[in-house]
């Protein structure tokens, strides 16, 4: 069958760590693929995790299979985290969450819904954006197109230009945003833009749908549901697509949820049973054990309390790379402002090296860095962060 077929091009990031997987060199150093780091290099399993596992395997009583939409406490968890306790939107219950296998088949999920009653709509998306939304939508039959996001002159969002993009999307479309700490720039809209932002969805009538993968790595876990909240107070119908593996770290646990707002509960029941329908012919029902961990964690006052504080722990560290790589540039004499990095949030920078400066970072110092210079500020170490900026200082001066 494969003899006159040609191989697929390797995933731009998961790629790259192939390649530094394979790479020999002691010294190398990987800030490509999005998973958060430790100050030793690894990635840690929470210590609310491994005690939220210990009481599952405690209690746990069957292996039989959860309900098409996952498990309800979970969701209601979910719906808790990502609106707020005491949100509007849970106690109406306007708002149909079905556990789903990572971020990814969150998106995926919510692509194929609106595909079945929205073949026409065309999905835009942020430019730039994660690399894989426009696999998961352009797969689940959508044409693609761009709005104005990122201004690689002024380091930061091209306002302007994105509210001239909105206003120009037809109604009946569909607007992916991301909720925070956008990947790959690291650049997020303040509070005064998200509202024109939603007043613009109001006008223009065009379904929005945030990716909200990183909540608690920007600011912290309630500030950085700020689009969220905003979206629900609107009334409009909107989607919301988690992912706890970040958050939570558990990456290959592959959990996450996708979460459908309507004005009315009516509504909202009406959206569930139809994700049923969608859930049901790509993975029938859920893998367990990632949700029931969080859902374990959520609803144990004292392991949401030690969540918090080890989540903050991680994105305090991150904030700190952030300052040691361009306080170790500055330090170094490189040309050029690099201050703009400490403002971005989240695990990811636009670093502002070209793809020659990445090629030569890569040739030359087995550093791996993503094509368009996004960097993973998680893979910054207080025992790699000289040999970082001395090899980018290097790249720069040569």
């Amino acid at each position: 069958m494969w003899k006159n077929i040609v191989a697929a091009p390797a995933d731009s990031i998961l790629g790259l760590t192939e390649a530094f997987r394979n790479d020999p060199n002691p010294q190398k150093v990987n800030l490509g693929v999005g998973v958060y780091k430790d100050d030793a290099g690894k990635t840690p399993i929470l210590a609310c995790v491994k005690e939220a596992e210990r009481l599952l395997l405690e209690r746990e009583i069957t292996k039989s299979y959860l309900p098409i939409s996952g498990d309800p406490v979970y969701a209601a968890c979910v719906q808790k985290l990502i609106f707020g306790e005491g949100s509007e939107v849970v106690g109406s219950r306007r708002a149909a969450t079905i556990h789903a296998p990572g971020g990814t088949g969150a998106l995926r999920v919510g692509a194929d819904l609106l595909h079945k009653f929205m073949p026409a709509a065309k999905v835009w998306l942020s430019r730039p954006t994660w690399a894989n939304h426009k696999g998961v939508f352009a797969t689940a039959g959508f044409s693609l197109g761009e709005y104005a996001y990122y201004d690689p002159a002024t380091k930061n969002v091209d306002f302007t230009g994105l509210v001239q993009s909105l206003k120009a999307i037809p109604a009946g479309d569909i607007v992916l945003f991301h909720a925070c700490c956008h990947n790959p720039s690291g650049v997020d809209l303040n509070h005064d833009q998200w509202r024109e932002v939603v007043a613009i969805a109001r006008e223009r009538g065009w379904m929005p749908f945030l990716d909200f993968a990183y909540q608690g790595f920007g600011i912290g876990v309630e500030e950085d549901r700020y689009a969220i909240e905003q979206f629900a107070a609107s009334g409009l119908d909107y989607f919301v697509a988690s992912s706890f593996s970040k958050n939570f770290g558990l990456y290959n646990e592959r959990t996450g949820a996708l979460t459908v707002v309507s004005p009315t509960a009516a509504e909202s029941a009406v959206a569930m049973s139809h994700l049923k329908t969608v859930v049901r012919v790509i993975y029938s029902n859920p893998p367990a054990h990632g949700g029931l961990v969080t859902a374990t964690i959520l609803s144990d006052p004292t392991l949401h309390r030690q969540w918090l504080a080890e989540l903050a722990g991680m994105r305090e560290r991150i904030v700190a790379m952030r300052s040691a790589l361009v306080d170790g540039l500055n330090a170094r004499g490189v040309a050029g402002d690099f201050s703009y990095i400490k403002q971005q949030r989240g695990m990811f920078s636009f670093s502002g090296l070209s793809d020659a400066t990445v090629a030569w970072l890569r040739q030359h110092k087995n550093i791996y860095v993503v094509g368009g210079g996004r960097i993973n500020l998680a893979g910054l170490t207080s025992n790699n962060i000289d040999y970082v900026c001395d090899s980018i200082a290097e790249a720069l001066q040569s």
